[in-house]
């Protein structure tokens, strides 16, 4: 009996079947990065606010002032006792009652002199211009509340960890499309119900949703492509990461067209409901199936994509076959239960907690930096664009395992570097962090790859969402990290991130090599992969020069 690869291969690795599933599936990419990134969008600082003294409303109203007059009349005396307070998050400690005349406002300060007005700090009662730009103002996240819009983007990260085990789980078990229509379901449905939220703990439990959701998509369309290819065609896996970018380029267009945070979610959340329609276009993993003993389906799908790649199956091909080994639910204890399978689970956990840590720290170190939102946002997306077209370049002709290494080496160099430059040279800094920026983008990106082909089958999506669960933990910890390294000195986090990434560009150096071999099956087949790499390393190490060694590790 044949082996899936040598069908795939009859039908065509990557024909156009192939190509029209690939760029379908892509758009994933695209919905996935809005949501991924949104909060910096949703979470805007409110330009205009401050504190409202009680009684202010019915005052204005009385009175006739306008918004700004009322303003003026409230933070005026602030700024005239204390310089340093602008009225956001003090007020004066009054009340305006029916007895304030509009045109004696100072009467309720009694005998206090302008220098010591009496304060009390703002819980509640903000006044925004633009009360619906973002969820800062919708839910008064601001001065004392400030954290939980950090707390905002945890959850959802925390959302992202959910989906990785039970969704990731539910795909091994359930098959691939069927988890992938649910998640998109599920992400439209709940990034509605974030836009109305009535309050902000509505709102986190609807955004954990749709973080767990969106994790599922994204998990489960990546695993249908590199399934569906052949060997030396996986590497379109890349490629999704590029409409990953293009999502981020996108985004801060459509915040600048939407004035408020609802029109924003709705924008980003309503589109994932037309991936429903991937149903009739979109087919089972034919691999996955046959490791649930569904070879007559997994032959059926073949032939489909033979058709449409204008090839023809030989008749001898009545059945496929995957392995022998016996088909069970997959657990974590499979991923370390051998010494091979369990160094490469290990390596991919530090690698995706470094990547998304380093890579989320950056993004969000724009903010601190300060300038135009929207155009050095759109920027930051531009730069990774060159590092899709790097591995690209390189992944397929000196592997993955190198690129990978010195991605993340450069990255933690160049961190290190940006650290300790003088602010008096701005554009050596801009382009030394931009060199982190590039550095980290394509390890985050290589690690999708890498962490794909060194699973087998039966393991692949549980492997790939427990090691990329490392992602989310390193996703929660970034902000909190960032913003209280940063209070200390602004440079420090960008020392911790040196650090973890030179580690870790160490660390991946022990991981096999895995260009232009068919994806593993069993986890002898993980093991014997490795030995292979091992062996052949040592070999060379000993038996060869290290210019031969060099030339023979890239063909390795």
């Amino acid at each position: 009996m044949p082996s899936f690869d040598e069908v795939l291969k009859e039908a065509g690795e990557f024909g156009r079947f192939q190509k029209r599933v690939f760029f379908l599936l892509c758009q994933t990419g695209i919905t996935f990065s809005f949501l991924f990134a949104s909060v910096v969008f949703l979470g805007q600082a409110p330009h205009n606010y401050w504190c409202r003294i009680p009684g202010a409303a019915e005052l204005s109203k009385r009175c006739g002032w306008t918004l700004e007059e009322e303003r003026n009349f409230t933070v005026l005396p602030l700024r005239l006792g204390n310089g340093s307070s602008g009225g956001e998050c003090e007020r004066l400690d009054v009340a305006w009652d029916a007895s304030v005349s509009c045109a004696s406002l100072l009467v309720p300060y009694g005998n206090h002199s302008v220098g010591n007005l009496p304060l009390t700090p703002c819980h509640d009662n903000w006044v925004y211009e633009q009360p619906h730009s973002s969820i800062v103002s919708e839910y008064n996240l601001v001065c004392g509340n400030a954290w939980m819009l950090d707390l905002s983007q945890a959850i959802l990260n925390l959302g992202f960890l959910a989906g990785a085990f039970t969704l990731g789980y539910a795909a091994d078990r359930y098959g691939r499309i069927l988890i992938y229509l649910l998640s998109c379901l599920g992400v439209g449905i709940c990034g509605i119900l974030v836009a109305f939220a009535p309050n902000f703990t509505v709102f986190l439990i609807f955004r954990f949703l749709q973080g767990m959701f969106g994790k599922g998509t994204w998990m489960t369309c990546y695993v249908i492509v590199t399934e569906i290819v052949g060997s030396d065609q996986r590497i379109v896996g890349i490629v999704i990461q590029i409409f990953f970018t293009l999502g981020i380029m996108i985004l801060p267009g459509i915040a600048y067209l939407v004035p408020t945070w609802q029109g924003i979610q709705l924008a980003i959340s309503l589109p994932n409901f037309l991936f429903l329609l991937y149903y009739w276009v979109v087919p089972e993993s034919p691999r996955w199936l046959l490791t649930r003993k569904k070879g007559e389906k997994a032959l059926k799908i073949m032939h489909s994509i033979a058709k449409h790649n204008g090839k023809y199956l030989s008749p001898h091909y009545s059945e496929i076959t995957i392995s022998n080994e016996e088909v069970s639910n997959p657990s974590f204890l499979d991923l370390v239960r051998t010494p091979r399978m369990r160094r490469n689970t290990l390596i991919l956990m530090y690698a995706w907690f470094t990547s998304a840590l380093i890579y989320q720290g950056l993004v969000m170190r724009l903010g601190i930096v300060g300038g135009n939102l929207y155009l050095d946002f759109f920027i930051s997306g531009a730069v990774e664009l060159p590092a899709a077209f790097l591995i690209l370049v390189t992944i397929d002709r000196i592997g993955r395992r190198l690129p990978f290494a010195i991605s993340n080496i450069v990255a933690g160099i160049a961190c290190l570097i940006t650290a300790f430059l003088p602010e008096d040279i701005p554009w050596l800094k801009t382009t030394v962090a931009t060199l982190g920026r590039l550095g980290i983008t394509m390890a985050f990106e290589i690690v999708y790859l890498v962490n794909t082909e060194l699973y087998p089958t039966t393991l692949r999506n549980f492997g790939v969402s427990l090691c990329s669960s490392l992602c989310d933990l390193g996703g929660i910890i970034a902000p909190f990290l960032l913003f209280r390294l940063a209070a200390i000195w602004l440079e420090l986090p960008l020392i911790i991130f040196s650090i973890l990434a030179v580690i870790c560009g160490l660390l991946v150096l022990l991981l096999p090599e895995t260009k232009g071999i068919s994806l593993p099956e069993t986890v002898e087949d993980v093991e014997q992969l490795s030995r292979y790499d091992l062996y052949f390393l040592t070999f060379a190490w000993v038996r060869f020069p290290e210019g031969v060694l060099l030339q023979l590790y890239q063909l390795s």
